[in-house]
């Protein structure tokens, strides 16, 4: 019953961003920056000549001016982020503070590993869009050198009889800047004027130092709502601890990111329902990390109440079950897409039916999963696994972006009819 299409997703190696270059001594927890080599480096560069340094600058800008916008203002900003380190050197020439700022940026090939484990949901913006069609946005985890995973994005549309059409990849690549701090919580905004498709929402805390792992985007809309806002809970990840966080846009330009707390957030897989029931915020959760949860809340941030709501019970899920990202509401229940861990690691997806107004009940539930490993797209970095963060309804059917071996993505679809059949 389920429709498999003819697209992957694959990682580009050559698709870069530039991101702060910190000459470290060791251990690095310990001095996040060497002085004495930052400022031997910027001597070195206030000893150039004014013709020396420009040529310098220029043969710079030449070789990797085709690889970025604003290639200039961007060693401008990384010089003004540097100014505390050498403070003491005399002022530089605008050649001198250009090849400075160079000198500390970086080249980093964001999904030159992977580019997985997708959620999706409907542009803000569907004007102009064909009758019967759907705009959207689909967010990637993409993880590069070191294993660092940062939050991609690619659009598309949805035609009729689910078929997806993929908007080409954009060239360049661009991370955004920090507009505001709220107590633990951090806002980075983009410049407008690049696409959605170029922005890449990299590690910016400590909490998220080793990635921004498996967001589940979700449009939530509410009566108290003016405007539909997205949510999308995530996993930060230092490189030793993790914790859930939430991360909210209304246009995909600004992010807000913000630790959620609580009993239930100490683990990963949170996936928020698109509204309120029964006047409070709900989620499902992996709090013990092998069962489901329903969970609720009153302020969004803090999750301490849960009840369990359902385990494994089929060989495909043995060892642990999850949430593949929100439920869809329909009009016979909650609509969820689940994973489930069997022999050999086996990852697969599956799929389960909650009560409309009492979610922590599950009435109906898939006995073998929709999607699983098959051949050729069993083998591969991380072999035997196919995964989701989120699913979207279109018209009578459900499309399903997932991955493949966390490497890849690609897409399937099926009726609504046909899926409810399957549901005990």
């Amino acid at each position: 019953m389920v429709d498999h299409q003819d697209i992957v997703i694959t990682p580009d190696p050559d698709r870069v961003i530039l991101r702060a270059f910190r000459p470290t001594v060791e251990p690095r927890e310990l001095h996040p920056i060497d002085r004495r080599r930052a400022n031997h480096l910027v001597e070195r560069v206030c000893k150039l000549g004014e013709a020396e340094a420009a040529a310098l600058l220029a043969g710079t800008i030449a070789e990797f001016g085709g690889r970025h916008r604003h290639l200039l203002s961007v060693f401008e900003a990384r010089a003004l982020e540097m100014e505390h380190v050498f403070a003491q050197h005399e002022p530089f020439s605008e050649a001198q503070r250009s090849l400075i700022g160079a000198y500390f940026v970086l080249e980093y090939s964001f999904e030159a590993a992977a580019l997985f484990n997708p959620s999706i949901v409907p542009q803000p913006d569907q004007s102009g869009v064909a009758k019967g069609a759907l705009r959207f946005i689909l967010s990637l985890r993409a993880v590069g050198e070191g294993h660092v995973s940062s939050l991609a994005f690619r659009t598309g549309t949805i035609g009729p009889g689910g078929m997806v059409a993929l908007d080409p990849p954009a060239h360049y690549a661009s991370i955004p800047e920090v507009c505001e701090r709220i107590g633990d919580a951090v806002k980075v905004c983009f410049n407008p004027g690049i696409s959605i498709g170029e922005r890449v929402v990299f590690p910016i805390t400590h909490s998220q130092s080793n990635g921004i792992e498996d967001v589940r985007f979700v449009c939530f809309h509410d009566s108290e709502t003016v405007c539909p806002v997205y949510y999308a809970t995530y996993t930060a990840y230092n490189g030793r601890a993790i914790r859930s966080e939430l991360m909210e846009t209304s246009d995909f330009l600004s992010f807000k990111m913000t630790p959620l707390q609580g009993k239930s957030a100490g683990n990963k897989g949170m996936a928020l329902f698109p509204r309120k029931i029964n006047g409070r915020y709900a989620m499902v959760a992996r709090q013990d990390n092998e069962n489901l949860h329903y969970v609720t809340s009153e302020d969004l941030y803090n999750w301490d109440d849960g009840v369990p709501m359902m385990q494994p019970k089929y060989p495909w899920e043995f060892v642990q079950i999850g949430n593949c990202g929100s439920p869809i509401e329909l009009d016979e229940g909650w609509l969820m897409l689940t994973h489930g861990v069997g022999p050999v690691r086996n990852y697969s997806i599956g799929a389960v039916l909650l009560e409309k107004e009492n979610p922590a009940k599950v009435i109906g539930r898939t006995r073998q999963p929709l999607i699983a490993p098959t051949l050729p797209r069993k083998g591969g970095y991380v072999p035997n696994v196919v995964y989701t963060c989120g699913m979207i309804r279109h018209g009578d059917r459900i499309i399903i972006p997932y991955a493949v071996r966390d490497t890849s993505c690609t897409f399937a679809s099926i009726a609504i009819r046909d899926l409810l059949s399957l549901l005990e």
